[in-house]
């Protein structure tokens, strides 16, 4: 650009003038004159600038000092300012006082906080029925705008089968201990050794937590906000509301009783579970998938021996049956092959 401006600019600013020749050029007039003029070569180091109101080291020294002592030493810039002020003291602005611990490199929080310990992660593991239930509840919408019928839901998390439901219009700490009770008398009077939930407030009530000491269960929470802590009651929530025939909203509570009581039949009888070697959660459950699964091993390997060139040789397996399952992994004291038998993100199928 400067070749062109000393070559060709003259003879077009002769012919046209200063101003039409940069704009022909698409320059400005005060790039032509810096172009023309440049500023000459700087000799040595710039010297410092320093402003008439700034502080003195003395005075720097003093104002960190006042913010480092102990008695401001938790306290935001903008705290000890004021406090000085009241006293008659004015060491400089606040926004001095954050200049100079920003240069120092001490401008972040100040303030004593409390520091809370880290939830502990829940682990538990199931190697049969009954040693772990989870629940949970859920809202299913009404009719009419704001109405809302909550479910309540306990399922063992070995079988993946609903040990008991309840619908009602609120959720209280009576009636999650009255839920749990049903649970139990459904399940023949066979209490788990442990009941996981989230962190509700009819899952944390006092009236809860007495009824499971008084029965000897271990009572276990997920961590707040971690939304994977209870993650079968989620997935059994989940293949409940994509279920083709769920109806999206519920005219009465009545009518949400007929609909669950027809999925979780469903459910528990019929409904092949991925997560379960495809077996039927009940039967999980029961102990009777061990003969369903035996029977599905003959007839794969009749099919097997009447047509071994449509397994390319290889004979079949049906899909195996969980030997353990976890809410979260624990650290130690499981095998690593069991990892492919675990749910820590159960399949919803």
């Amino acid at each position: 650009m400067n070749r062109v401006l000393d070559e060709y600019f003259p003879d077009l600013e002769k012919s046209l003038g200063t101003a039409r020749a940069c704009a022909v050029f698409g320059t400005s007039r005060a790039t032509l004159h810096r172009h023309r003029n440049p500023a000459p070569p700087r000799l040595g180091p710039r010297r410092p600038f320093h402003h008439p109101a700034e502080l003195t080291e003395q005075e720097r020294a003093q104002a960190l000092a006042a913010l480092d002592s102990p008695r401001f030493a938790d306290k935001s810039p903008g705290q000890v300012w004021a406090t000085l002020l009241d006293e008659g003291v004015y060491l400089c602005s606040q926004a001095t006082m954050y200049r100079l611990l920003r240069m120092r490199g001490t401008s972040g929080e100040r303030r004593a906080q409390a520091v809370h310990p880290a939830r502990k992660k829940p682990e538990l593991t199931a190697d049969g029925p009954n040693q772990v239930w989870s629940w949970d509840i859920t809202k299913l919408k009404g009719l009419t705008r704001g109405v809302y019928y909550l479910l309540y839901v306990i399922l063992d998390i070995f079988s993946r089968k609903v040990i008991w439901w309840e619908i009602w219009p609120t959720e209280t700490g009576v009636l999650a201990k009255e839920f749990i009770e049903h649970a139990i008398a459904a399940n023949d009077g066979i209490a788990p050794e442990a009941i996981h939930a989230d962190r509700g407030t009819a899952m944390t009530s006092n009236t809860v937590s007495g009824l499971l000491a008084l029965l000897g269960i271990d009572q276990s929470h997920s961590r707040p906000r971690v939304s994977n802590d209870n993650p079968y009651s989620e997935a059994q929530f989940k293949t409940l509301k994509f279920c083709p025939a769920f109806p999206g909203e519920f005219g009465s509570i009545e009518d949400a009783n007929v609909f669950c009581g027809q999925f979780f039949r469903y459910y528990n009888t019929e409904h092949r579970h991925s997560g379960i070697g495809m077996h039927t959660p009940g039967s999980v459950h029961d102990g009777s998938a061990l003969e369903i699964q035996a029977r599905r091993a003959a007839t794969l390997n009749a099919a097997f021996l009447a047509h071994p060139e449509r397994f390319r040789g290889r004979r079949p397996s049906p899909p195996p049956l969980p030997s353990r399952v976890w809410i979260n992994k624990p650290s130690t004291g499981l095998e690593a092959g069991e990892a492919a038998a675990s749910a820590q993100t159960p399949n919803v199928a």
